[in-house]
């Protein structure tokens, strides 16, 4: 039985309608009629029957390429097959996590490595401080011991050359001999 009726009829032009808004929100201008409906979906006459083509009524039964709601409420076949499950194999098998806990081991290992690195570095850093410490401890008594040396010196000379003058007031022919003899050394 063929049905020699249109379902859709052109004999009215379509008008864009403005959608409603709701408050608050920005809404940007539209341009080239984008965003209007042009009309609402073709209603068959009540004449016609279908059977097979699509139906607006949200209690329709029938089948058809979106399906009925009696199919999503189904618990027989595919719809009981829970998805997450399903997903979660299918990337639990596709995915291989042995290169990542090689290269997760690999960066711990190098983490632990640097960390004992670091700590080494600190132990020999407060290890030279100490030292350094201890050196300017002995410079600071050395430079002590050099000012007393010099101290001392400069009071010996100090007795020499009293000697000396002493020597020559005193013997003078002995010392001027001793003097060719031994002549006093040189200061540079």
């Amino acid at each position: 039985m063929a049905a020699t009726h249109s379902y859709y009829q052109y004999s009215q032009p379509s008008y864009p309608i403005n959608m409603p808004q709701k408050p608050g929100y920005y809404y940007p201008p539209q341009q080239h009629g984008y965003g209007h409906v042009s009309a609402s979906p073709p209603e068959a006459p009540e004449s016609v029957t279908t059977s097979g083509g699509p139906s607006y009524e949200p209690s329709a039964t029938s089948s058809n390429y979106a399906g009925s709601a009696s199919d999503y409420e189904s618990t027989s076949g595919a719809a009981s097959v829970d998805l997450l499950d399903y997903m979660g194999s299918r990337v639990n098998g596709s995915f291989d996590p042995m290169p990542l806990d090689r290269s997760l081991a690999k960066q711990a290992q190098t983490s632990g490595e640097l960390n004992a690195k670091h700590r080494e570095l600190l132990e020999l850093q407060a290890l030279a401080q100490r030292r350094l410490a201890g050196a300017r401890v002995s410079f600071a008594d050395g430079m002590r011991a050099a000012k007393e040396v010099q101290k001392d010196l400069q009071w010996t000379q100090k007795r020499v050359d009293a000697l000396n003058e002493r020597a020559a007031r005193k013997y003078p022919e002995q010392y001027n001999t001793a003097q060719r003899r031994y002549p006093a050394p040189v200061d540079y």
